[in-house]
């Protein structure tokens, strides 16, 4: 399994993760809180 492509969104809250394949098959996609902890720099982006 490799992957080909890797997709962000940058939301105000969400940092949302997408993987896929070189079939076009998902390998990853996580959705991750923009908390202090996690992504301090990201809450501030825009």
């Amino acid at each position: 399994m490799k992957i080909a492509t890797v997709g962000l969104d940058l939301a105000k809250n969400v940092l949302q993760v997408h993987a896929v394949d070189l079939q076009g098959h998902i390998v990853v996609h996580k959705q991750l809180r923009c908390t202090e902890e996690v992504a301090p720099e990201i809450r501030t982006v825009g």
